[in-house]
C-alpha cells in the first residue's frame, strides 16, 4: 500500500471555504490601502542570498530557508573546507539564493533597483506569501502571508498618523473591536541606553527588553546581564518597569527618565505629535498605546515602532506591527531615503476571526445555485439559463452528470448550495423552472426574472 503523502511542518493545504475567508480578508484590506492612495507591486518568491543576509540580525538569519544551487552544488567546494564540516562557510559556496524571510527588504531592494522610474514620495502595498525557518505552533507558520504597506521618500510625521488610522480602518471594516495598537519609539530606546551608559550594547539592550511579554521582568534583566550590561545600568533603567497610566501619563514619565537624553527627548516629541493628532481624529474602534518596552528585534528601526494586539479574549501574538526606518535603503547604497511601513499578518488575523466568529456569511463564496441533469435536451435549457445568470453576478452551474436525483440531490446539500433547480420538459414546455430553496424545503414554479430575484 502506498504510503499517504503529507506536507512540511509548518505549511497549510487549504480548502475552498478557508480560501474564500482569507480573500474576504485579503480583500478588505487591499480595499483600505487603496483607499489610503497606497499602489501595488510584487516581487520574486527569492532573492539573492546577498539581498537578505544580514538585514534581520543574527536571530532572523538563521530563520532564512537557503536554496541549494542548480547542478552538482558541491563541486566548488574545496576538500579541506568540506572536512571542517562548517556550515557558516559552505553555505555562501553552495546556496547564492534564499525564500525571503518578509517583504520589507525586498521593497527596500525594488526602491533602489528602480528609483529612476518611482515617483516619490513612493507609497506601496505588497500582499505575497513571506518563509521563516522558525518552529510551527499555534499561529506560527513556515510559509505565511503578509500583508504590508510603506511609503519612502517621507520623513514627515504625518505618515505615522496615517498607519495608525490605517490599522484602525482596516480592523473596523472587518467589525474586529478590542484591538490594542502599540506604539514606541526607537529614539525612546536609544534614549535608554544612553542614560545607563551602554550605548553601545544597544542592540542587546532592546532585543532582551521586547521579551518582556514572554520572559518577564526578572528574564530580562537576566538576559541583559548575561550580554554584559552592568547591575548599576539595570538599577538606573528599572523605572520603566513600572510606568503605568494612559499615553499623557506615561510621556510624563518618559520626560523624567530620559532628561539627560537628547535623542530620548526628539523620541518623547515624535510620539507627542502622533498622540495629539489621534487624539484630534478619534479611533473607530482600535486603542492607541504607549509601550515604551516595545523593540521588535530588527536591526532597522530607526523611529516610531508598531505591534497591534489581537483582542484580550484571544490568546495570540502580535497580528501585526512595523515602524520607521530611515537608512533601510541605505544598505543597498541609496542614503537619505526616509521611509515607513506596517503589516497585517494575514494568518493570525484569520485565527483571531474565526475564534470570535466574526466572519460573515457573505465570506464564503459558494456555488448560489445548481440545476439538476435530467439528460441532453434539459441540460441544454439549463445551460442557457447558467449563462444568463452568471451575466447577472449568480454563481450557477450543473450538474454534469446524468445521475440519480437523490445523488444530486446530496451533492448540493454537502457544497451547502442553497438553491436547486429542476428543469424537465414540462419546465421547458413552459419555460419556467422549478426552484427548490434547500434550507425551507420551499418549491415554486418561476419564470427566469423571478428566478433572479429570489436567488438574488
Amino acid at each position: 500500500m502506498a504510503q499517504k503523502p503529507t506536507i512540511p511542518k509548518g505549511t497549510r493545504d487549504f480548502s475552498p471555504a478557508e480560501v474564500s475567508k482569507r480573500n474576504y480578508i485579503i480583500d478588505t484590506i487591499k480595499k483600505q490601502f487603496q483607499h489610503f492612495g497606497f499602489q501595488p507591486i510584487e516581487t520574486p518568491s527569492f532573492e539573492n542570498s546577498n539581498t537578505l543576509m544580514g538585514k534581520y540580525g543574527e536571530e532572523g538569519d538563521r530563520l532564512i530557508f537557503k536554496i541549494l544551487n542548480s547542478g552538482d552544488f558541491l563541486k566548488k567546494v574545496k576538500d579541506e573546507l568540506y572536512e571542517e564540516k562548517d556550515s557558516k562557510k559552505i553555505t555562501p559556496k553552495i546556496s547564492e539564493k534564499a525564500l525571503r524571510y518578509d517583504l520589507t527588504v525586498p521593497f527596500a531592494r525594488y526602491v533602489v533597483q528602480h528609483q529612476n522610474e518611482i515617483e516619490f514620495p513612493f507609497k506601496r502595498y505588497q500582499i505575497q506569501p513571506v518563509w521563516r525557518a522558525d518552529r510551527p505552533q499555534k499561529g506560527r507558520f513556515r510559509e505565511f502571508y503578509q500583508c504590508d504597506a510603506d511609503v519612502v521618500g517621507s520623513k514627515s510625521l504625518w505618515q505615522e498618523v496615517e498607519f495608525v488610522q490605517l490599522y484602525d480602518a482596516v480592523f473596523s471594516a472587518l467589525s474586529l473591536k478590542g484591538v490594542t495598537i502599540k506604539i514606541n519609539n526607537r529614539k525612546i530606546l536609544s534614549g535608554f541606553a544612553e542614560v545607563i551608559g551602554e550605548s553601545d550594547k544597544l542592540i542587546d539592550f532592546t532585543v532582551a527588553l521586547d521579551k518582556l511579554d514572554k520572559i518577564g521582568e526578572e528574564g530580562v534583566k537576566k538576559e541583559m546581564l548575561e550580554k554584559g550590561i552592568s547591575t548599576e545600568a539595570l538599577q538606573k533603567i528599572e523605572p520603566i518597569f513600572s510606568l503605568r497610566g494612559d499615553f499623557a501619563e506615561k510621556i510624563s514619565g518618559l520626560k523624567e527618565i530620559l532628561s539627560n537624553s537628547d535623542e530620548g527627548k526628539k523620541g518623547i516629541e515624535e510620539l507627542e505629535f502622533i498622540q495629539r493628532a489621534i487624539k484630534e481624529m478619534p479611533l473607530q474602534t482600535a486603542n492607541l498605546d504607549l509601550d515604551v518596552t516595545l523593540a521588535r528585534g530588527l536591526n532597522y528601526y530607526t523611529g516610531a515602532i508598531f505591534e497591534v494586539a489581537a483582542p484580550s479574549t484571544v490568546k495570540l501574538g502580535s497580528i501585526g506591527g512595523g515602524g520607521r526606518y530611515d537608512d533601510l535603503t541605505g544598505i543597498f547604497g541609496l542614503k537619505n531615503m526616509s521611509g515607513i511601513g506596517i503589516s497585517f499578518g494575514l494568518d493570525r488575523i484569520y485565527l483571531v476571526l474565526e475564534e470570535l466568529g466574526l466572519f460573515p456569511d457573505s465570506a464564503a463564496v459558494n456555488t448560489q445555485v445548481i440545476f439538476i441533469n435530467f439528460g441532453e435536451k434539459e441540460a441544454l435549457y439549463a445551460m442557457k439559463a447558467i449563462r444568463k445568470l452568471r451575466e447577472k453576478n449568480i454563481n450557477a452551474e450543473l450538474y454534469p452528470d446524468e445521475a440519480k436525483m437523490k445523488k444530486q440531490m446530496n451533492h448540493a446539500n454537502k457544497r451547502e448550495i442553497p438553491f436547486v433547480i429542476l428543469a424537465g420538459s414540462k419546465e421547458i414546455e413552459s419555460e419556467k423552472f422549478t426552484l427548490k430553496n434547500m434550507k425551507s424545503g420551499e418549491q415554486n414554479s418561476v419564470d427566469f426574472e423571478e428566478l433572479v430575484s429570489q436567488i438574488l
